[in-house]
């Protein structure tokens, strides 16, 4: 014998009967599948409801009015025959997004086809929070009608534009910068190369690190054509085998071992460079970057 999927609009009428003060149901069917895409944007739940809405072809809903403004609307649970989807709607006041902000969403929950049941459901792990989430969300309408705008930055007197020029180097002319910004370049890593008679940014910090020691994350360059050297590494060389047992073979025989074991020299340290030119993209366009001074 087949199993038939419970009567959603008689359930919600008998569920609107059964719950506290004054409900009504109101049955709706889905002509076509974007009919339930309003029903998707009003539901106020963070999880069950609102995934069964965005997964599944809904033929219909009911819609549950109560007392201040409070909305629920029930639909069929998806793959499970005898039980139904309760979940609470967002209000109609004149609300916006950012009142919303920061306020838990009174998640839907799922009751079986029996109306009393159900309606207990309801009233005991739906409603309490519905009703505090309704109550915060109208009080922060309240407090703050419109969104916290961020203000509106200053205008700046004197601009100071970077170029990043084709050959990787960025950097602006010594003769475009003002006076009181050169120490903000300087404290950026810029450096300032006389013989093309501006400030540039060393290449050898390469496409990331330029970026980085823009945002002001480098250290300062102090002097201007200063390049530092990296320090010297350990090169942590170990005796070879042979050495090594020659030196248990002296200490079984009471000698002293021989600490003068010759170590090869270590590898000449290699500065990092950046790849040639040539090597890069040359549709790669210009990046100007603006450095506002007040």
């Amino acid at each position: 014998m087949p199993h038939h999927r419970a009567d959603l609009s008689s359930f919600a009428a008998a569920l609107a009967a059964r719950l506290p003060d004054t409900w009504t149901s109101e049955y709706r069917q889905h002509v076509v599948y974007r009919d339930q895409f309003p029903l998707e944007e009003e539901v106020w739940d963070n999880g069950l409801v609102s995934w069964a809405l965005s997964e599944f072809v809904l033929r219909h809903h009911a819609q549950l009015d109560g007392p201040a403004g409070q909305r629920l609307c029930v639909i069929d649970r998806p793959l499970h025959r005898d039980q139904f989807l309760v979940a609470s709607l967002r209000p109609d006041d004149d609300l916006k997004p950012h009142h919303f902000d920061r306020v838990m969403e009174p998640n839907g929950i799922k009751v079986a086809s029996d109306p009393l049941r159900a309606a207990v459901a309801v009233t005991r792990r739906l409603l309490p929070h519905y009703r505090c989430a309704l109550t915060a969300v109208r009080r922060k309408a309240l407090a703050q009608p419109e969104p916290p705008l961020l203000h509106v930055p200053p205008e700046a007197d004197q601009v100071v534009t970077l170029i990043w020029y084709e050959d990787g180097v960025l950097g602006t002319p010594y003769a475009s910068v003002p006076e009181e910004a050169r120490i903000h370049l300087y404290a950026h890593g810029f450096q300032y190369h006389p013989h093309r008679a501006a400030f540039l940014l060393p290449t050898a910090y390469g496409v990331g690190g330029s970026c980085t020691s823009n945002s002001g994350s480098s250290p300062p360059a102090r002097d201007a054509g200063h390049r530092r050297e990296p320090p010297p590494r350990d090169t942590g060389h170990q005796p070879s085998p042979t050495h090594a047992a020659d030196d248990r073979s002296r200490h079984r025989a009471g000698q002293a071992p021989n600490y003068r074991t010759p170590l090869t020299p270590p590898a000449p340290l290699r500065r990092p460079t950046c790849p040639h030119p040539a090597s890069r993209s040359s549709s790669r366009p210009a990046c100007t970057t603006t450095v506002s001074t007040t």
